[in-house]
């Protein structure tokens, strides 16, 4: 089904993603680096990143526990996610950072959309393994 341009703009005029969306960018974007992540996999940790974000695009860095933290940065290696950090001058002269976590919308959008083929590719670097017998596989007895 053909998508119009207007329906195109609108979608990447939003300032949210779904659930599905979401789950469908991190299984394809972890594709893309040749990494697999089941659907269930991926629909938990889509209902996971959207539980910090809502319906809003940014977070708050000191708001996520270390495991967290962790789960964003894969995010950021896919492009799901950046940075942002904001500088602020304290009554008593200090500098004080917060940083923040953002989600790039359209890239999930862009994710989301792509067609990847989950065939694995044969390399044939590991045929020599198939030539060897079943019984050398077995653990010791």
């Amino acid at each position: 089904m053909a998508t119009s341009s207007m329906e195109i703009a609108k979608l990447r005029s939003r300032a949210y993603v779904k659930i599905d969306e979401l789950s469908k960018a991190i299984s394809n974007g972890l594709s893309l680096q040749n990494r697999k992540m089941g659907i269930e996999e991926s629909q938990s940790s889509a209902e996971h990143i959207i539980n910090f974000f809502g319906y809003s695009t940014r977070v708050i860095d000191n708001m996520l526990e270390p495991e967290d933290r962790d789960v964003f940065y894969t995010m950021e290696d896919l492009g799901i996610l950046e940075t942002e950090r904001e500088e602020t001058t304290l009554f008593d002269g200090r500098e004080w950072r917060i940083h923040y976590w953002l989600l790039n919308v359209l890239r999930v959008l862009e994710l989301a959309e792509m067609n990847i083929s989950n065939k694995v590719e044969h390399d044939s670097r590991f045929d020599i393994y198939s030539e060897i017998p079943d019984e050398y596989w077995k653990p010791g007895e």
